[in-house]
């Protein structure tokens, strides 16, 4: 049963920086997008 349960931690830790590195590549591309709209804009 601990290992079950160690196994389902770790599963969700997995899916849970899965989700944080997608959204860090979001913020990164929005970032980006900023920039090349304020170097556009002058």
């Amino acid at each position: 049963m601990m290992r079950f349960l160690t196994l389902l931690l770790a599963f969700g830790l997995f899916l849970s920086s899965c989700e944080t590195i997608k959204g860090a590549g979001r913020d990164i591309t929005n970032a980006g997008q900023a920039i090349d709209d304020a170097i556009d804009d002058e």
